[in-house]
């Protein structure tokens, strides 16, 4: 049973402890990989999740990951790190490097669900463009909203997003409950709206690569 996005948000998802190899993943991702593990049947895949908020200050990241690394390693044939680098400017990729275990590729969470030569090509001129998945649709308050302030000072909207242009909905699953969520949220910061129906991008081809390997 997947914890509800608070619980994934401020406690994280603990290992079942099965399976050859573990998945190192933030909470944000623990929908998409089980789905996914469930879809393949790739039960000697075990996932762990960290806390989301984590991206709230992504200097945690590391450490945590560390921590997490050093208690399973002994538990496992195989550590594979589900984090891009999610704003901690190539330290997280140095640090798994030391720690010998290899990480997705992608600086985000949006290239790699979109597909990470896809949206490079994009990011050539969709610099305006604020990007919302599944999870932070469900949980725009959360990681949005409230920490920037919004909610308190309404006003500073334009100060954030003046420079952007539209939110576009990056899709994991056809939801319309969460479309009409993540049009809402749009609306709330006065952007113009895209969906964009990505799946799991390069999420599924990485973490098949990983699945297959640990089968030989």
């Amino acid at each position: 049973m997947i914890p509800d996005d608070v619980t994934l948000t401020e406690t994280g998802l603990a290992p079942v402890r099965a399976g050859r190899v573990l998945l190192i993943a933030c909470g944000a991702l623990a929908h998409e990989i089980l789905a996914l593990k469930a879809a393949n049947g790739w039960d000697h895949l075990d996932l762990q999740c960290l806390p989301a908020k984590l991206h709230l200050w992504p200097d945690r990241i590391i450490p945590a990951v560390e921590a997490a690394v050093a208690e399973n390693r002994g538990s496992y044939e195989t550590i594979f790190v589900v984090y891009a680098d999610c704003g901690t400017g190539g330290l997280l990729f140095e640090k798994c490097k030391e720690l010998g275990v290899e990480m997705v590729e992608g600086p985000h969470c949006y290239s790699f669900f979109e597909g990470n030569a896809v949206f490079a090509e994009r990011s050539e001129t969709e610099f305006t463009a604020f990007y919302l998945t599944d999870f932070l649709v469900r949980q725009f308050d959360a990681f949005v909203w409230k920490p920037m302030g919004l909610d308190r000072h309404p006003e500073l909207r334009d100060m954030y997003f003046g420079n952007y242009t539209k939110l576009v909905y990056q899709a994991q699953v056809n939801d319309p409950a969460l479309d009409a969520k993540a049009e809402d949220c749009a609306r709330r910061l006065g952007l113009a709206y895209e969906r964009r129906f990505t799946g799991y991008g390069d999420l599924a081809v990485a973490l098949g690569q990983v699945a297959q390997t640990a089968r030989r």
